[in-house]
């Protein structure tokens, strides 16, 4: 279902919630996910737009990872 909804909101189809609801997915949780991947969806579309860069490789992310753990999102005084 979310890569329908990576498609086109319009994708998901009733065959694909019936299929959800087999595997007991709540209508909550199905809602969630439709909700999660068009979230993504957007943002994904809003980054790409904005021609932004990611560092590549996870040497890249130690050092930023390492202080969160160490310091958290907040500044503190």
């Amino acid at each position: 279902m979310a890569d329908r909804v990576r498609v086109s909101g319009k994708s998901v189809q009733p065959l694909d919630i019936e299929r959800a609801r087999r595997e007991g997915a709540t209508d909550l949780e199905i809602h969630d996910t439709v909700l999660i991947a068009a979230a993504f969806s957007m943002y994904n579309r809003y980054v790409d737009g904005l021609a932004t860069w990611a560092p590549e490789g996870p040497a890249a992310y130690r050092e930023g990872g390492a202080r969160l753990a160490r310091e958290g999102y907040l500044e503190t005084t």
